[in-house]
């Protein structure tokens, strides 16, 4: 692992109270590698921040356990992120571990985010992943950078409190890149480098909560990053899809689904009478947030039939 990463590079392995033989094994494979153990499952968000506190670099790349690497895959990244000191945060193509030439759900070669806050990204569009032929191959900017493998710089997680504990797990990336543009600096995707990601890792497709926390982490973002005027009507509106998706669920024999998303809308609403400390729709400084849709990819993709990036989009990079 450690000769993999290169020159400069430290392997740090968080360990979120892990119940099986991990470490044990990391331990006795890669003596070299640091170990951070964690006494409590802090979830995704709250275990990253809380072993970050104990890192100093200049860089942290955030890159799940079931994330294979390509050889060479940091300095690409490193190189683009020096040259253009405007970029908070970058992530490489993330392709598919079994189907290797084909992007991967959580990332492919980019994340944007359309204006009712549903994500997308440049390769793969709901569960719909296109094959690789390089048709995403320059670096730009986009919306998000995956959780899956994100470089990050440093200084600038800090400063923005990192990743938000009460997300748990999902969209807290999402959230993390969208603090970052209005903090006025640029994510970016960099084709040069690659991994590739098994995916599920945290909660497999389909499971209850893993549903209810991307509806609820979802409406969250959404309150805390939207300006007053959008989030006010934004946010009711994206409660009538919401039900819409939740009682055709319901109706073709999903009921797992349905209650769901009924209790991700309960809970948004418990955070914003609970836990929300300061105003639900602060004002936020006006940035041009790029990866940023102003139309809508739920009406592209089901209603329109566009299944890739480049249908809805328009062809880039």
């Amino acid at each position: 692992m450690t000769a993999s990463a290169g020159a400069g590079v430290e392997v740090i392995v968080a360990d979120n109270a892990s119940t099986d033989d991990s470490v044990a094994f990391v331990q006795g494979s890669y003596p070299g590698v640091r170990i951070i153990r964690l006494d409590y499952n802090l979830g995704f968000a709250g275990g990253y921040n809380e072993a970050l506190r104990q890192v100093k670099s200049d860089y942290y790349v955030l890159l799940n356990s079931d994330v294979e690497p390509a050889p060479g895959w940091i300095q690409p990244v490193i190189e683009l992120m020096e040259c253009n000191p405007s970029i908070g945060a970058c992530q490489p193509k993330i392709r598919m571990y079994a189907e290797r030439e084909s992007f991967e759900y959580a990332g492919a070669a980019g994340g944007w985010l359309d204006h009712l806050g549903y994500p997308f990204a440049k390769g793969r569009i709901f569960d719909v992943c296109e094959k690789d032929d390089g048709q995403y191959d320059k670096a730009e900017p986009i919306f998000w950078a995956s959780g899956a493998a994100m470089f990050v710089r440093a200084r600038l997680y800090h400063e923005l409190g990192g990743l938000d504990n009460y997300f748990f797990a999902h969209q807290e990336e999402i959230d993390l890149c969208w603090r970052i543009q209005l903090a006025g600096y640029k994510v970016y995707s960099c084709p040069r480098s690659t991994v590739f990601h098994v995916g599920g890792g945290t909660l497999p497709k389909g499971n209850e909560r893993k549903v209810k926390l991307n509806f609820r982490n979802n409406l969250i973002m959404m309150a805390k990053n939207l300006p007053p005027e959008q989030a006010l009507w934004k946010l009711p509106l994206r409660f009538v899809l919401d039900s819409i998706s939740a009682w055709k669920s319901l109706f073709a024999g999903e009921a797992v689904y349905f209650w769901a998303i009924l209790t991700a809308h309960l809970a948004f609403l418990k955070w914003v009478l609970l836990h929300q400390k300061k105003s639900v729709f602060p004002k936020k400084r006006r940035a041009a947030l790029l990866g940023w849709y102003s139309g809508s990819v739920v009406w592209q993709y089901f209603v329109r039939g566009k299944k890739t990036f480049t249908e809805i989009v328009g062809r880039r990079g």
